[in-house]
């Protein structure tokens, strides 16, 4: 059996989406699901190279610029922070303006902070001009809550986590990619503005290509109630604390590395080039693996022991930190990035199962219960991605506070040990406390449901 073929209006409007439907998936949505996807990984890996274009610029910045380790730090903070906010905006653009045009105009101002840090980028300039010209790049990290949001509304549930997964790890690329640039043009002898001339053009094709081949979703409308509904709900808030640590670790830590090892390992900055991108990379192509697992095993198993891994992973890092040994420190932080991508993936799976439940708690079926879960879960999306792309504020700024107490990076080290061991309790506490084997309500008759969560 077949379904009918998506109703089209001009300006690349789908009126008509229905991915539950078996046939309407299998004869075009898919085929349309997917090329969507693919532009939406594109325009938003151009996102996440911008919004970490900081984390590389600094290792350019030597005596000669005059800013201390500190001064680097809150650097990079503030640019996490303006990612982090911009997120939510950018997740109702989607519904405002369409996916398919929001992903061209959200490409484009990347030109923004990409010129004016081609503008500055000399000794000499204040650090006032250079904190005010990396808050721009922020808008870069709001590209992940609409990218992911507007893909969200594409692929049904079965799917989700590997569409999600996708389109997030490769956004996540951009970070490891931007780095390996930046190697090349320190091996080459080139400065900072070389770097931002490759990426300037590279804004401009994600921009046109999102324009030719992707599409808007009529049925994404605006709709402020499913903001309030989700920003009511508690699933919303706990699944943000979670994704602090998975989410939080892998951008927090993709600012923060290189510095570490120029600061307290004593590297050069083409030294450090060498080994920064590594764990951003694995971190990044491993998150599709995790919504994959999630799929499967469900995302709450997943997410718990991932977070006794990048526990396990952390504590070894504590020990590296105070022997000051770096043949201890890189390949264990590069585990902990994979460790972050994974959980990353899984945490995320979790969000649209979460609110799927809640549907046939309330005695939804069927493409009622899909629509509904899709509404909350791509609001409660933003939030999420939000909060938990703050988790890279608090890293950046532990570090800062760590090497102004102690000289190292140790102190932080042990505050996200115990972080990890509360994001393990919750996880276990909210999601697998009571046992469940499918995800839907195990009250009786005359009791109040409860929702079992174990294949989220």
């Amino acid at each position: 059996m077949t379904g009918p073929a998506p109703i089209r209006r001009s300006g690349r409007w789908i009126e008509r989406w229905d991915p539950e439907d078996e046939g309407f998936w299998q004869t075009t949505g898919e085929r349309v699901a997917r090329r969507n996807l693919w532009f939406s990984v594109l325009a938003e890996h151009i996102g996440f190279s911008v919004w970490t274009l900081w984390s590389v610029l600094v290792l350019f910045m030597g005596p000669e610029y005059g800013l201390t380790p500190a001064d680097k730090f809150l650097l990079t903070s503030a640019v996490t922070l303006v990612g982090a906010v911009a997120r939510v905006p950018y997740t109702f653009a989607v519904a405002v303006f369409g996916g398919r045009n929001w992903t061209v105009i959200s490409a484009s101002l990347l030109l923004v902070p990409s010129a004016a840090a081609f503008v500055v980028m000399e000794p000499g300039t204040s650090f006032s001009t250079f904190l005010l010209t990396g808050l721009l790049a922020g808008v870069g990290g709001g590209n992940f809550a609409s990218s992911m949001t507007n893909i969200n509304a594409f692929f049904p549930l079965r799917r989700k986590g590997w569409a999600l997964g996708l389109n997030a790890g490769g956004g996540n690329i951009g970070v490891p990619v931007i780095q390996l640039v930046a190697l090349a043009v320190i091996g080459a002898g080139g400065g900072p503005r070389v770097l931002l001339g490759v990426y300037i053009p590279l804004i401009v094709v994600a921009a046109v290509l999102a324009a030719l081949f992707m599409d808007n979703l009529a049925s994404v409308r605006n709709d402020t109630g499913a903001a309030l509904d989700a920003a009511k709900d508690r699933h919303t808030w706990i699944m943000s604390f979670l994704y602090v640590g998975t989410f939080g670790s892998f951008i927090g830590y993709s600012f923060a590395f290189g510095q570490v090892l120029t600061s307290q390992f004593g590297r050069t900055p083409l030294q450090a080039a060498y080994l920064t991108f590594i764990g951003p990379l694995l971190g990044s192509l491993i998150r599709p693996v995790g919504g994959r697992l999630a799929d499967r095993y469900g995302g709450a198993r997943i997410t718990l022991w991932n977070y006794v891994g990048m526990a396990a992973a952390t504590a070894l890092l504590v020990v590296a930190s105070m022997t000051k040994s770096p043949a201890l420190f890189v390949p264990v932080f590069v585990v902990l990035f994979v460790l972050s991508g994974l959980g990353n993936g899984s945490t995320y799976r979790m969000i649209p199962g979460i609110f799927q439940a809640k549907a046939l708690a309330r005695g939804l079926t069927g493409e009622a219960a899909a629509a509904h879960g899709r509404r909350l879960s791509g609001a409660s999306m933003g939030l999420v991605g939000a909060v938990g792309a703050l988790g890279g504020v608090g890293i950046n700024l532990a570090f800062r506070q760590s090497f102004l107490s102690y000289g190292s990076g140790t102190g932080a080290f042990v505050a996200f040990l115990v972080f990890y061991g509360v994001c393990f309790a919750v996880t276990w506490a909210v999601y697998l406390r009571r046992p469940a084997t499918r995800a839907v309500p195990t009250g009786t008759a005359g009791t109040k449901p409860q929702l079992g969560y174990a294949e989220v």
